[in-house]
């Protein structure tokens, strides 16, 4: 089944309860949007397909705002075509979606920090005050980089060593 709707504000909660009420009733299996930017409201519509039980994969968010309003505002009759011609590769790009297995990865709270010079020990150390295990490796045999150098450090003027 195909369904085409108009909502000046889709991404409100009354469009997203559209959305997710013809998910369930109509048997929707690919979602398309074409409305504003994705940047802020892609996650909102990938959780409605979430909650009506669809993969949040089988959604495609075609940027009419960016890619026609803003930069077309002077020529409306082109600005419409080139929106048509985007709604249509969206639909398309829509029918190819597949579903995404959602996996769970544990991961190690460990950091690699290469380089020991004052950066370096200041980064490993904010890194290791937040619980996070720390791998320092430096080239040199001695650690400190360019302020191994120094025989002194302003303002305190402790050795550099």
């Amino acid at each position: 089944m195909v369904i085409a709707r108009t909502n000046n504000f889709t991404c409100s909660d009354p469009g997203q309860q559209t959305i997710k009420n013809d998910i369930l009733e109509l048997d929707l299996n690919r979602i398309v949007v074409a409305a504003c930017t994705p940047k802020i409201h892609e996650p909102t519509y990938r959780a409605v397909l979430r909650e009506a039980g669809l993969s949040p994969y089988f959604f495609e968010m075609v940027n009419l705002r960016e890619h026609c309003s803003f930069v077309h505002q002077g020529d409306i009759k082109n600005a419409t075509e080139k929106a048509k011609r985007l709604v249509h590769a969206g639909i398309n790009r829509a029918r190819e979606l597949e579903s995404i297995p959602y996996k769970e990865i544990s991961v190690e709270r460990a950091a690699l920090v290469i380089g020991a010079g004052i950066a370096g020990m200041n980064a490993a150390l904010d890194l290791a005050d937040h619980g996070i295990q720390v791998y320092l490796v430096e080239k040199q045999p001695t650690v400190g980089g360019k302020m191994a150098q120094l025989d002194r450090i302003y303002p305190t003027d402790d050795c550099g060593i």
